[in-house]
């Protein structure tokens, strides 16, 4: 008779271990970046080439703000790719307070990107919408939106990750297909879809 092989203490002590490490390290960089973007001056200027220095400035921070909420330790999901495989295909606006959903004002959203645009984005007085692009089943591209608050300006800087998403991911891929409109690229693999991640920023 086979007996069932209880928990292993040293793998689940190596698991905590590994999940302690990436909450530290994405703690310590979500500080860094909030601190480097608090020690950048993001004043309005009226030359081109002030406007161009800060349409830079808010680049490189977009660049950062996403390099951090994508990364993984191993064994574990990003912070992008859980709020990916997390969504419910709802659209949020920022209301001053939060961000709420479009159609039920009772789903906030919450998690780390939230934080990270309360802390880095909103405090500095940039605009931003977030969109995310899949591949659909008749081989074109759909986009929808995930985050809005109006229309870009003419200054408006565009910074763009692709998340793959593989089937492990995903818990339920009926009611997550049925929600997001994201399907199954390839049913015959791990292989789910990938997501492009389009954040679009703009000074107020």
């Amino acid at each position: 008779m086979r007996h069932s092989k209880g928990p292993d203490i040293k793998e689940d002590e190596q698991g905590q271990m590994h999940t302690l490490e990436a909450i530290m390290a994405a703690t310590i960089m979500i500080a860094v970046l909030v601190f480097a973007v608090q020690a950048t001056a993001l004043t309005p200027l009226t030359s081109s080439t002030a406007n161009a220095h800060i349409e830079s400035q808010i680049h490189t921070i977009g660049q950062d703000m996403l390099t951090v909420l994508d990364h993984s330790a191993y064994g574990t999901n990003s912070y992008l790719k859980d709020q990916i495989i997390d969504w419910n295909g709802d659209e949020y606006v920022w209301t001053a307070t939060n961000y709420r959903s479009r159609t039920n004002s009772s789903d906030i959203l919450t998690g780390p990107l939230k934080e990270m645009l309360e802390l880095v984005v909103i405090e500095n007085g940039i605009a931003h919408n977030i969109e995310f692009t899949f591949n659909t089943e008749t081989g074109s591209s759909q986009t929808m939106p995930f985050i809005y608050n109006g229309d870009p300006s003419d200054n408006a800087v565009i910074i763009s990750r692709k998340v793959l998403i593989s089937n492990t991911d995903i818990e339920d891929a009926v009611t997550f297909a049925s929600d997001t409109g994201i399907s199954d690229m390839d049913s015959s693999t791990d292989y789910y879809n990938i997501i492009d991640v389009k954040l679009t920023m703009w000074r107020m």
